[in-house]
C-alpha cells in the first residue's frame, strides 16, 4: 500500500501514529521495490519535504546501485540526465554514515552543484540506512515546506523509516542469497545424480563403441556443452573416436599430434586445460576448426596412463565454462577412462579368445577329418587295391564286390563331409533362419545319435547375425557331445530370450560324467565360446544321471 495523500501531520502522537501505520504497511509488503518506494513516500510525507529519495548501495558499499526518488516529474528527470551514483554530499553520507542536516545543501563543502535542468534545493536531511552496523544506503529529503529547515523530529522520523528500509533490504538480500544457494545446491545435486547415473550406466558396459557413445552423450549433458569429443591415442596422434552434439562429419577424420601444446599437457603431464576466448589457440587449432570459442580438455587416465582426452566445446546456453564444470568433467573423466580402458581390455581379450577358439576348431576339424573321413578313404583304397592285385578266376567277382563296398563307403564319407562342411559354415542358418536351423540340427543329431529329441525354441526379440551364429554353435557343440559320449535315449533342447538374455539349455538322460574329473575338450570349447560372447555357462552332470548344459548370453539387440 502506498501513502500518497498529503494531509497535514501534527506533532507528537499524530506523527508517531503515522509512522506506526507506515511501518505496518512496510512489514506486510513482500516486494522490495514497493517497500522502498513506500519508505520514500512516507519520508516525504512525515517530514514535509518536497523531494525525497532513497539510494541503495551496491554489495561492495562503494556507490549507489539503485536510486528511488519522488517529487521530480519525468520531463525534468530526462533533462537532469543520469541518476546520482554517490558523489558530492551524497558521497559524504556514504563515507560517513551519520545523519546530516543542513539549511542549504549547496553551501556544504562537498557540494558539487546541481546539473542543468535540476530544480533548486536548499534545506537537506540525510540519514543512513543501517542495521547491525551494516550500511545499505541513505534516505534523503530536501526542500522542507514553507522554506523551513528540517528539525530533530524530522530526523528521528527519517531514522525510523531508514531502519525499516534497512530491514526490508537485508531480508530481500538474504532471500536472494538463499535462493541463489538453493539453486546452486539443486544444481550440484542434479549433477551428482547425473554423475552417479553415468557411473552406473557406463560401468556396466564392455563394448567399446557403446561405452564411447555413452561417454560423449553423458559428458555433454553433465556440463551442458554444445558438443563433446573423445580422442583416443593412435600411436603418436589422437583420433576422434566418438562425438556428440553439433559437430559435422568432417571431424571423424580429424587427428591431432600428441605433442600439440594443449594435448601434450593432457596426455603427458596429465593436466586439464580450460581454454576460454582469451586463451591462445593450440597448434592443431581445434577450437577454430570446429567453430568453438571455449573448450575443456581433460585427460582420460587408465592405470596411470593417458589413453586419450575428453573435449567439451562451448556451453549450450552461451557463455564460458566455469571451474565447477572443469571439476565435474575431471571427476567424470576418471570414471569414463576406467570404462573405456576396461572395454578395450575386454575387446582385446575377446580377440585373443577368438583366435584361440579358431585354432581349437581347426585342430578339431583336422582330427575329425583324420580319424573319420581320411581313415575311411584309406580303407576304401586298400580294399580296391587288394581286389585289383588279387589273381584268379574270381577276380572279376572280387572287383565287383569291392566296387559296391567302395560306393557305400564313399556315400557314407560324402554324408560325413557334408556334415563337417555344415559344421564349418551352417548353410541352414543362412537359408532357414535360426529357429528352423536349430530344429534341423536337432533332427540331424537325433538320427546320428539314435535318440529322441524334444525342442522348445521361442524368440521374443530379434538377434543379430553374430548372436544367431553363437547360439547355433553352442547348441551344435552340445548335441555333438551327446552324440559322441552320452549314449542317451532322450534329449531336450530349449532356446529363447527373456529379460535381455538369450537362454540356452541342452539336457540328456545319458551316462553323464564326474564333474570333478573336469570337462572334456568339447565342453571346454563351449565355455570359451560363451565367455567370448560375454555370457556364462553351467554344467550339471553325474555318472549315470545325464548331463545338462545351461548358458546365458547378453542380448545386444535389446
Amino acid at each position: 500500500m502506498s501513502i500518497t495523500d498529503k494531509e497535514a501531520v501534527g506533532p507528537g502522537d499524530d506523527r508517531f501514529r503515522r509512522l506506526v501505520e507506515v511501518g505496518s504497511t512496510l512489514l506486510s509488503e513482500l516486494d522490495l521495490e514497493s517497500v522502498l518506494r513506500s519508505v520514500v513516500e512516507a519520508a516525504r510525507e512525515v517530514t514535509g519535504a518536497e523531494y525525497a529519495a532513497l539510494g541503495v548501495l551496491d554489495e561492495e558499499g562503494l556507490e549507489l546501485e539503485r536510486f528511488i526518488y519522488l517529487g521530480i516529474d519525468d520531463e525534468t528527470r530526462r533533462e537532469i540526465g543520469p541518476l546520482p551514483r554517490g558523489r558530492g554530499v551524497l558521497g559524504e553520507l556514504i563515507r560517513h554514515p551519520q545523519p546530516l542536516r543542513v539549511p542549504d545543501v549547496e553551501s556544504h563543502p562537498h557540494a558539487y552543484g546541481f546539473p542543468p535542468g535540476h530544480p533548486p534545493m536548499h534545506s537537506f536531511l540525510g540519514v543512513p540506512v543501517t542495521i547491525r552496523g551494516e550500511v545499505y544506503g541513505n534516505l534523503y529529503m530536501t526542500e522542507k515546506a514553507d522554506g523551513a529547515e528540517f528539525d530533530a523530529d524530522d530526523e528521528d522520523s527519517a531514522r525510523t523509516l531508514a531502519t525499516w528500509a534497512a530491514i526490508a533490504i537485508e531480508n530481500a538480500r538474504l532471500y536472494t542469497n538463499l535462493s541463489r544457494r538453493e539453486a546452486e545446491v539443486a544444481r550440484a545435486l542434479r549433477r551428482a545424480e547425473t554423475s552417479a547415473d553415468i557411473a552406473r550406466t557406463v560401468g556396466g558396459e564392455t563394448d567399446v563403441d557403446r561405452v564411447l557413445d555413452l561417454v560423449v552423450k553423458r559428458a555433454r549433458a553433465l556440463v551442458e556443452a554444445r558438443s563433446v569429443l573423445v580422442l583416443l591415442r593412435r600411436k603418436d596422434r589422437l583420433a576422434v573416436a566418438a562425438q556428440a552434439g553439433r559437430v559435422g562429419p568432417e571431424v571423424e577424420k580429424l587427428t591431432i599430434p600428441t605433442d600439440d601444446a594443449v594435448f601434450q599437457a593432457a596426455m603427458q603431464e596429465r593436466v586439464s586445460q580450460h581454454l576460454d576466448q582469451g586463451t591462445p589457440p593450440s597448434e592443431a587449432r581445434l577450437r577454430e576448426r570446429l567453430g568453438a570459442e571455449a573448450a575443456l580438455v581433460v585427460p582420460l587416465l587408465f592405470r596411470g596412463r593417458a589413453v586419450g582426452t575428453l573435449v567439451a566445446l562451448d556451453r549450450e546456453a552461451g557463455g564460458d565454462f566455469d571451474d565447477e564444470d572443469l571439476r565435474l568433467l575431471q571427476a567424470f573423466a576418471a570414471t569414463a577412462a576406467i570404462a573405456v580402458g576396461t572395454a578395450q581390455s575386454v575387446e582385446a581379450g575377446r580377440l585373443q579368445q577368438q583366435v584361440e577358439v579358431s585354432e581349437d576348431e581347426r585342430r578339431r576339424w583336422a582330427q575329425e577329418l583324420h580319424d573319420g573321413v581320411l581313415q575311411s578313404l584309406a580303407a576304401v583304397r586298400i580294399t580296391l587295391a587288394a581286389a585289383l592285385q588279387a589273381p584268379g578266376e574270381d577276380r572279376a567277382d572280387r572287383l565287383e564286390r569291392a566296387a559296391e563296398s567302395t560306393v557305400e563307403g564313399l556315400e557314407e564319407q560324402i554324408t560325413e563331409l557334408s556334415r563337417l562342411i555344415n559344421d564349418l559354415r551352417p548353410a541352414s542358418l543362412e537359408r532357414l533362419g535360426l529357429p528352423a536351423a536349430l530344429e534341423a540340427l536337432a533332427e540331424e543329431s537325433s538320427n546320428r545319435g539314435d535318440f529322441e529329441v524334444v525342442t522348445e525354441i521361442v524368440f521374443e526379440a530379434d538377434l543379430t547375425s553374430d548372436e544367431e551364429r553363437g547360439v547355433y554353435r553352442l547348441v551344435q557343440e552340445a548335441l555333438n557331445n551327446v552324440v559322441k559320449h552320452a549314449a542317451a535315449g532322450q534329449v531336450s533342447v530349449r532356446v529363447g530370450t527373456a529379460e535381455g538374455l538369450i537362454e540356452i539349455e541342452v539336457g540328456d538322460d545319458g551316462s553323464g560324467f564326474d564333474l570333478s574329473a573336469g570337462p572334456g575338450r568339447g565342453l571346454l570349447g563351449m565355455r570359451e565360446r560363451v565367455e567370448m560372447l560375454g555370457g556364462s555357462i553351467d554344467l550339471l552332470s553325474a555318472p549315470g544321471d545325464g548331463t545338462t548344459v545351461r548358458a546365458s548370453l547378453p542380448l545386444r539387440s535389446s
